[in-house]
């Protein structure tokens, strides 16, 4: 099942995602980043682009690819994605504009009428995420219906990037973003598939407040469904879910999910002090010797552990991590 880590506020969840992403980007310059939109991810953002500015991170060759974009809206609509991504994270970090794409920039507005531009749309999303070797992390909230993505509740789990129409209550809840106006929220969207999420390498799936409890209790603790979409993340072999108090209120577990984080096994220490190498999983637990834990379930079956000077041996979805100077005793 996916990690759960259990954080006071935004904030410290911000801090855990930017210095994973950080710490991927120096050893991964042109990173391929899975981006998305909502109010979950912004401290997140804000926390990334300080560690950039503050550790002189060179992010020119970083790519990224958003989930989704609704259908109608031109890409210059100020709630567009495109608009969205650019205002909250292009601008902030420095990323190059070009190397940045949403689902609907294709489109630009295309109305639903015009089937032949939409149809081919999420094909050629999927092949472009393909094309540039796939998304190392990417970041996603959830609705209270559990949606990840705008993969509403009886979405395929299989499913590639495509059009989909919007739950009622998917429309409700981005209102907020629309002036409080359900009448101006686009009907359908185009939305990177299940399917298409899964292939990521590492998902980090964010959530806070009370109104997300349900939604958290049943993509952690729920069986897997297509009417909780996120549900999907306990088949992926390395997905981190961080909620806070709010959020985990429902979990049954949250008391193991604390302690397991807290005793989490030391595999990643000061680059001075190790040699690049792939990763065991070791049995050692808390932090000592100068070592840190980092952010992943260093117990999910050789799920890759994103920290400083670590190579990745791709075996399938990046599963495996083994020593590259094994010793012995090791």
């Amino acid at each position: 099942m996916p990690e759960v880590i259990i954080v006071k506020d935004q904030d410290e969840a911000g801090e855990l995602y930017a210095r994973c992403v950080a710490d991927l980007i120096k050893g991964k310059p042109d990173a391929v980043l899975g981006l998305a939109t909502g109010s979950s991810p912004l401290a997140a953002y804000r926390h990334l682009a300080a560690m950039v500015k503050a550790e002189d991170i060179d992010v020119s060759k970083v790519r990224g690819f958003a989930l989704d974009e609704y259908i109608g809206l031109p890409l210059t609509h100020p709630e567009s994605y495109h608009s969205t991504i650019h205002r909250t994270v292009v601008e902030p970090l420095g990323l190059d504009p070009e190397k940045v794409h949403v689902p609907g920039d294709v489109l630009d507005g295309a109305p639903l009428e015009d089937g032949e531009r939409i149809a081919h749309a999420g094909p050629a999303y999927d092949a472009a995420i393909e094309a540039a070797g796939g998304i190392d992390v990417q970041i996603l909230g959830i609705g209270t219906d559990g949606h990840v993505g705008f993969n509403e509740p009886g979405s395929s789990l299989a499913s590639g990037t495509r059009v989909k129409t919007l739950a009622e209550q998917t429309r409700v809840d981005n209102a907020r973003f629309f002036d409080d106006d359900i009448n101006q929220v686009p009907t359908h969207c185009i939305t990177q598939g299940i399917g298409t999420i899964l292939k990521a390498r590492h998902l980090v799936l964010l959530a806070f407040g009370e109104g997300k409890a349900e939604a958290v209790e049943e993509t952690c603790e729920g069986g897997v469904s297509a009417f909780c979409p996120a549900s999907a993340l306990q088949l992926h072999p390395h997905a981190t879910i961080i909620v806070d108090e709010a959020a985990a209120s429902r979990l049954r577990h949250k008391d193991y999910y604390k302690y397991a984080f807290e005793h989490k096994p030391a595999l990643a220490g000061p680059s001075d002090q190790r040699p690049d190498r792939h990763i065991d999983m070791r049995s050692r637990t808390g932090a000592h010797d100068g070592w840190v834990p980092r952010l992943g379930d260093p117990s999910s079956h050789g799920a890759v552990i994103i920290a400083p000077r670590i190579t990745y041996k791709e075996v399938g979805q990046y599963d495996s991590i083994t020593r590259t100077d094994r010793r012995a005793g090791d």
